[in-house]
């Protein structure tokens, strides 16, 4: 089992920064890697950013540029700072965790990002 708690949302202007966290507990040897997934109101949940164990990251389109996702020195925990916010960026951002074999996988509560224009 892995618990995953989401931090750092909050409410900014257009142009700001915030950055959010992800603190991983329990099995965090099985992650293989971890994913920042965000979801708007009347949208369909969206990849933003993932890390593999290893380090390599990905990106949306939509967020290359101004988003950076990171590890922190302790394994259990992931961030993803983000500048440049625009209101499109406005929604409910998760915290996905995916394990060697694929399967189970974790999903945190969630923390709210408010953009305004």
């Amino acid at each position: 089992q892995v618990q995953l708690v989401e931090s750092g949302g909050g409410l900014v202007q257009a142009g700001g920064s915030l950055r959010l966290s992800c603190t991983a507990s329990g099995s965090i040897f099985n992650i293989a890697d971890l994913t920042w997934y965000r979801q708007a109101p009347g949208k369909q949940r969206e990849l933003v950013a993932s890390i593999t164990r290893t380090g390599i990251t990905n990106y949306a389109d939509s967020v290359k540029g101004r988003f950076t996702i990171s590890k922190g020195n302790t394994k259990n925990t992931m961030f993803l700072e983000m500048n440049t916010l625009e209101p499109e960026d406005t929604a409910l951002y998760f915290c996905y965790a995916r394990p060697w074999g694929g399967s189970p996988t974790y999903w945190g509560q969630g923390t709210q990002v408010t953009v305004s224009s």
